[in-house]
């Protein structure tokens, strides 16, 4: 079968490879459409710092069940439609022992430390599978980065009346967003991307935008929130630059996020954190409930992720889809790959 591999930085082609086996609990799963993620852009760009190269990109999966192994419950058959959870877990780490396995030691993720599912089939622990019969194939696929906002936003604790800005308006913000919105947040997306802001207001359910390219981000800010800034920061672009914005311009008392992470160090000052007395908070990966919650979002109409997609290649011109996000990212809000 065919697979894409990115082999160096600023270089990726195809390659015939095995078809995967499909051993004891787990399922095979034709790959039907498949997101390229902000890490996958990383990776290519060789600013991913966990990656080594060769790597077979992808783990935003919307795909089909081909055949079963040995000893998978019954309840998951041949044909069913399925998004997949691809992240690993050790069972004995830390995080994994109080109930945090998304943010395991170990964890290999699809696509970054262990080879991703831009290729025909790949086969997953049944355990991974996330069956949905009622969505399309590409609201499957959008899934997995939107649970990365929902679990960004979870970490954040929004409550209802906070306001909340997020930093970056990619499918993961804007998955944030969504899901800061729902659990009552009243939100302030920022980006440089004029499209990205009004995606994110129309439908994503940001209140506010701000373009920070052509404003004053801190005086709309101040505006915004009456003057002591937002209570809840979520970085969710990955430069030094917005994650030192995120602790400067926080209230009070506030609380920070982080998603994304920078290849070279961040110099904080540092006697913010104390001064303001801040939760400073990581967000790795998500967790099957943030799936659910997702799918639950998309079914009742509050968010439809589907919109978020710029743009479809078949999985022939995969290349050419890196290429264009390499080259011009304002115009990519979500590449889907058409298998």
């Amino acid at each position: 079968m065919r697979a894409l591999k990115i082999i160096e930085k600023g270089r990726c082609d195809f390659f015939d490879i095995d078809a995967p086996e499909v051993n004891h609990g787990e399922v095979l799963i034709r790959v039907k459409k498949l997101g390229y993620c902000g890490s996958d852009l990383s990776t290519y760009r060789g600013l991913n710092p966990i990656v080594k190269y060769p790597r077979i990109p992808g783990h935003e999966i919307g795909g089909i069940i081909e055949k079963l192994g040995e000893n998978v419950p019954e309840e998951i058959k041949v044909g069913s439609q399925v998004a997949v959870i691809p992240f690993t877990a050790c069972g004995s780490c830390t995080p994994c022992r109080i109930g945090r396995a998304y943010a395991c030691k170990h964890n290999e993720t699809l696509g970054v430390q262990r080879d991703g599912a831009l290729t025909e089939y790949i086969s997953v622990p049944w355990e991974k599978v996330v069956i949905d019969e009622t969505l399309s194939l590409s609201q499957l696929a959008m899934i997995e980065p939107m649970a990365i906002g929902f679990h960004a936003a979870k970490r954040g604790r929004v409550k209802k009346g906070d306001k909340v800005a997020v930093l970056g308006c990619g499918v993961i913000g804007l998955g944030t967003i969504a899901g800061a919105n729902i659990m009552g947040g009243e939100i302030i997306a920022i980006d440089l991307f004029d499209k990205k802001l009004e995606i994110a207001k129309k439908e994503a359910g940001a209140a506010h935008t701000i373009n920070s390219g052509k404003e004053d981000l801190h005086e709309r800010l101040m505006e915004i929130t009456d003057g002591h800034g937002p209570d809840v920061i979520i970085e969710a672009a990955g430069s030094p630059f917005t994650f030192k914005l995120a602790v400067e311009e926080v209230a009070f008392a506030g609380r920070v996020v982080y998603i994304g992470y920078t290849k070279s160090p961040v110099s904080y000052e540092t006697k913010l954190f104390v001064m303001k007395e801040l939760d400073i908070l990581g967000s790795r990966n998500s967790e099957r409930v943030d799936f659910e919650n997702v799918q639950a979002a998309i079914k009742s109409g509050k968010v439809s992720p589907e919109k978020f997609i710029s743009h479809f290649f078949p999985f022939e011109k995969a290349d050419e889809g890196m290429i264009l996000w390499d080259n011009d990212p304002s115009k990519v809000t979500k590449i889907v790959i058409d298998n």
